[in-house]
């Protein structure tokens, strides 16, 4: 099983936002330049995030986002389920099978499936920014101050 990259884009994109010593608001550009990823594709994904209430946006000079909840609040499998569309593994409808109705597998599937997900909703967001993650996030953000500070210099 493989992770969208929409999905993998809305992780990076909460992981980012838990950074807690931030003055100002995140913005778009500045994660698509940290993690070198599309800007219109990380649009997309942040409009999402927002529609699910994850994250609030402020439009205009002085916008961004930040994370709607505390981190202990985000569970993981809800947060990737959600994310990935609720799609099952497999669809049995199409193309149409002639097993339908008389197959295990999708059964199966279906049932590690939901382990997978219960699995994930026993973390939340706080511990997939445990260290050495954290740190990871630290260095991002100072990165970007530091390139904040050297261009305003020259």
């Amino acid at each position: 099983m493989q992770l969208t990259h929409f999905t993998d884009l809305g992780l990076r994109v909460l992981i980012y936002l838990t950074y807690p010593d931030r003055t100002e608001p995140v913005t778009i550009s500045e994660i698509a330049l940290q993690f070198n990823v599309s800007r219109n594709h990380l649009v997309k994904v942040v409009h999402f995030l927002a529609q699910q209430e994850w994250i609030v946006t402020t439009r205009g000079k002085g916008g961004g986002m930040a994370l709607a909840q505390p981190v202990q609040k985000y569970k993981l499998g809800h947060l990737i389920s959600t994310l990935e569309g609720h799609v099952e593994l497999i669809d049995c409808a199409k193309p149409a099978c002639g097993l339908k109705g008389n197959c295990q597998l999708k059964r199966i599937l279906d049932q590690a499936q939901k382990s997978f997900y219960a699995v994930l909703d026993g973390y939340t967001l706080r511990d997939a920014v445990a260290t050495p993650t954290r740190e990871a996030i630290i260095s991002l953000h100072q990165l970007r101050l530091n390139t904040i500070v050297a261009s305003q210099i020259h």
